[in-house]
């Protein structure tokens, strides 16, 4: 065999071989930074789930301390509230309002 097609053997098999290692190593950082990037989201994810359960936390206890809620004011002398009793109550608030609209409606037609 000639001098030039065994070079020319050689010249093609390195060639080969850089080629393989260089779509290696760019497979290698392009899994890594998939791997970099999923981890970093999951991070933001479980951040962002965080601040929300803080959140909802903080408006929770507000509205529990919340001297102006009507129920909050049920529970404030520390005995327990008759809920049957409470919804009667507004049954019959509702009711009243029914007829006082009702009444209103009347005097207006």
């Amino acid at each position: 065999m000639s001098k030039p097609a065994v070079n020319s053997f050689f010249v093609g098999r390195a060639l080969a071989e850089g080629l393989y290692e260089q779509l290696g190593n760019g497979l290698a950082n392009f899994l890594s930074e998939l791997g970099k990037f999923d981890a970093e989201q999951k991070e933001h994810l479980r951040q962002f789930t965080q601040q929300v359960m803080e959140r909802a936390s903080q408006e929770a206890g507000t509205v529990v301390t919340d001297s102006s809620s009507p129920f909050n004011s049920a529970f404030s002398n520390g005995e327990p509230v008759d809920l049957q009793a409470t919804i009667d109550e507004l049954r019959a608030e509702v009711a009243e309002l029914r007829s006082e609209l009702q009444r209103y409606r009347n005097r207006t037609v």
